[in-house]
């Protein structure tokens, strides 16, 4: 009933910017949280950074390069991520924890992914 539709990854460069989006489609009755998680090569997910009312939450390694941000009235996460390192390198996805419009309880769900590739 809910998609989560990234876009926006690529290729970066060392020091670069990149903006990734991700909007949330289906019968959605609340969004709690939205946020952004990435996975490198052999390594297991990670959180990069959660926004949830005006509180926003950052993995220690992306502070100050990184900002989330959200478009409520769109449903919309966005991940601004400035000075990029080759260690961002990874594949980038979206999470959306929320209630449906047409059943009780709360749901996490998760975007495709989009790959993020930082190299000169």
């Amino acid at each position: 009933q809910v998609q989560l539709v990234e876009s926006g990854g690529g290729l970066g460069q060392p020091g670069g910017s990149l903006r990734l989006s991700c909007a949330a489609y289906g019968s959605i009755f609340t969004i709690y949280a939205m946020g952004w998680y990435r996975q490198a090569p052999g390594k297991q997910r990670e959180l990069v950074a959660t926004i949830s009312g005006g509180s926003t939450n950052y993995a220690d390694s992306v502070k100050g390069r990184f900002t989330i941000s959200r478009d409520n009235a769109e449903n919309t996460v966005y991940l601004q991520m400035n000075s990029l390192k080759p260690e961002d390198t990874a594949v980038y996805y979206c999470n959306a924890y929320l209630s449906l419009g047409d059943r009780p309880g709360r749901y996490d769900y998760w975007g495709q992914g989009t790959q993020v590739t930082v190299s000169s």
